[in-house]
């Protein structure tokens, strides 16, 4: 627990981190069924609001819900597509049937899941959260130049300023003392905005436009409707969530120096399922851990469960009052593009740091690592790659985070056994190993 002033400032730095990402699916969604304005709005608010719940429902927790970790929620991108497909073949009341089942079967599955906990040793959590770092760099660098359909994208104000930003996070980063140097993120974020209303580049008049305070209204679409196939799809992408879950929640536990094991991941992945049903009720949208302030965590050094609730209460704040979230939605994405670079690079070094710890010598661990980054490269390298593949199969393949970690899972089992087990109180245990009969011998300091 950190002073107040003190768990305002780093909340609100979780919160301009993950801010534009968060509204992104709304808009996306509200686009594709051709929703009037008002209809936009309404999704964007019910959205942030659901994300400060989901948020808090993470890191505080109740019971056996609730990682109690730094885990900040936001809206999965994986079912982006699930969504528009059923909308386009239904209607918004029929997304919302399928987001509430979907969530009920992940907070069920949870305790079932969770026992692959044992599929995740060292070599495979390392690989993870590498991948994901690699798989999040494009994001910033599409910020970078001003954001994926801007007319202006790659103009040198843009990467100017996205530099500038960049160079203010790390002289803040390496001069600032103590709390300022935990800043550096909003620092960059802050006086990037400032130099961008210098060159003209942002202004503020949305913010005029937005209204003072929103309501969340549950059902605004209609009592939800259930049709088969649609839960189906979407329960395929709550199981591509809590593999992104799982993966997310080793990488915070590797920063904040606490273990997950299979009763903490069964906790996490229950959240996972309560804050989707959720979403359902509120007119939001799936809910998962946002990758993007992994990195955050990493660079700020901060890695109080509380900061990121506070972030939690600042999203519910800006869900019920649509004008401070206006004045947040006018960062530049250059701004948040030289604020990504350093964020998203330190999960791929904190990636590095844990395959460190990892023996490479006499095994097949170097093989492992390398494919699985190969895989997760795909869809980064070529977007349409999987574009005639099964639906069902894209929604798994387009994301390169979940197929290099399955991937990663696979080829640990046929290298190296079935892992380590996890005991009741989550440590790792070294009591039991099942392999192959050729990996009988294999070498005893894999497992340490």
């Amino acid at each position: 627990m950190v002073p107040l002033p003190q768990m305002f400032a780093y909340g609100l730095q979780h919160v301009l981190a993950m801010y534009a990402g968060a509204v992104a699916v709304p808009i996306i969604i509200a686009q594709a069924m051709n929703l009037p304005i008002e209809d936009l709005i309404r999704l964007i608010t019910a959205d942030l609001f659901t994300c400060g719940i989901a948020t808090l429902i993470q890191t505080i927790g109740f019971g056996n819900i609730g990682g109690r970790i730094p885990l900040i929620q936001g809206v999965t991108f994986a079912s982006v597509g699930p969504m528009i497909l059923i909308g386009s073949q239904h209607d918004m009341a029929t997304i919302y049937g399928a987001i509430i089942l979907g969530g009920l079967f992940t907070f069920l599955v949870a305790p079932f899941f969770s026992r692959l906990i044992r599929l995740f040793p060292p070599v495979v959590t390392g690989t993870i959260i590498t991948i994901i770092g690699i798989n999040l760099m494009p994001v910033a660098v599409r910020w970078l130049g001003g954001g994926v359909g801007n007319p202006e994208f790659g103009s040198i104000t843009n990467i100017a300023l996205g530099v500038a930003t960049f160079v203010i996070v790390v002289l803040t980063y390496r001069f600032g003392k103590g709390f300022f140097g935990n800043l550096a993120v909003l620092v960059g974020l802050i006086l990037g905005t400032v130099l961008a209303m210098a060159v003209g580049i942002t202004n503020f008049d949305e913010v005029g436009r937005a209204q003072w305070i929103s309501i969340i209204e549950p059902f605004y679409f209609g009592f939800p409707k259930f049709d088969f196939a649609s839960v189906v799809s979407m329960i395929i992408v709550m199981l591509v969530v809590m593999v992104e879950t799982t993966g997310d929640s080793i990488a915070v536990g590797e920063i904040v120096d606490k273990k997950i094991g299979q009763k903490e991941l069964a906790a996490v992945l229950r959240a996972d399922g309560l804050s989707t049903m959720i979403g359902g009720v509120l007119n939001s949208f799936p809910y998962t851990a946002f990758a993007q302030n992994v990195g955050l965590i990493a660079v700020t050094r901060v890695k109080s469960r509380f900061v990121v609730a506070m972030s939690g209460v600042i999203l519910i704040v800006l869900g019920l009052f649509p004008k401070l979230a206006a004045i947040v939605a006018c960062i530049p994405n250059a701004v948040l593009g030289g604020a990504g670079i350093a964020m998203f690079g330190m999960i791929i070094a904190s990636g590095i740091r844990s395959l460190g710890k990892v023996h490479f010598d006499s095994n097949y661990n170097l093989m492992l690592v390398a494919i699985s980054i190969g895989v997760s490269m795909i869809p980064m390298t070529a977007p349409h790659f999987y574009e005639h593949f099964p639906a069902g199969a894209q929604i798994i393949l387009e994301s390169g985070i979940t197929a290099g970690s399955i991937v990663a899972v696979l080829l640990n089992m046929l290298f190296n056994g079935f892992g380590y087990k996890s005991d009741n109180d989550g440590n790792t245990a070294t009591r039991k190993y099942r392999h192959f009969t050729r990996y009988k011998g294999y070498p005893k300091h894999f497992y340490q």
